[in-house]
């Protein structure tokens, strides 16, 4: 097993959420901005880093019929961490987020990974597997964010990078706007694919 091609799959072929489609709700509600694209992706990257090494470590001790139970339980116990350091550390981010800080536990994305992977495999291709999918994840979010940022304020980061007449798309930052970002970039994804197998 290829750590490298444990660690790189979650950057293009199975990012999320444009190639597993998972961990759609949280991209298309906090990506109003490429500052909390990055803050969500970092909580959930934590949180899958850490319980996929968890799981890892415990695969063999956790009975199969209590498997979801326990990994559920095991993130839950991460998140409450995440959540936590977010309140005592990045408050304005903790609030602008929201409720979908402790909704990281039922992401889908975490939960998969512990079921696919983390509960078959051994603690160190655990660990690489959820900081790939975890990085992929937060530079998801943080183009979905940056481009709806743009369009939508004419910022990124907060700072002005549009021309002094730009008429921001306010629709951007509606729920609209981040279907149809996340159609775009999907479908963006979807040419370069088919020109890299040379189709």
């Amino acid at each position: 097993m290829s750590l490298t091609k444990e660690f790189t799959k979650g950057l293009w072929n199975e990012i999320p959420p444009f190639r597993l489609v998972l961990g759609i709700c949280a991209a298309l509600a906090v990506t109003t901005s490429a500052k909390n694209g990055i803050g969500m992706g970092l909580a959930t990257t934590a949180v899958l880093v850490f319980s996929n090494l968890l799981i890892s470590m415990l695969r063999k001790f956790i009975p199969r019929n209590v498997r979801i139970a326990a990994f559920i339980v095991v993130i839950a116990s991460f998140v409450v961490l995440a959540e936590l350091y977010m309140q005592a550390y990045f408050y304005p981010l903790y609030k602008a987020l929201g409720i979908f800080v402790p909704l990281i536990v039922v992401n889908c994305i975490i939960l998969g990974r512990a079921e696919a992977f983390a509960s078959k495999n051994p603690v160190l291709p655990s660990l690489v597997d959820g900081l790939g999918i975890g990085i992929g994840y937060t530079i998801s979010l943080f183009v979905l964010g940056g481009i709806r940022e743009i369009i939508g304020h004419g910022t990124l980061f907060g700072m002005s990078v549009m021309w002094s007449s730009f008429q921001p798309f306010g629709i951007m930052l509606k729920p609209p706007g981040a279907f149809l970002c996340l159609g775009l970039v999907l479908a963006l994804m979807n040419f370069i694919s088919s020109k890299q197998k040379g189709h």
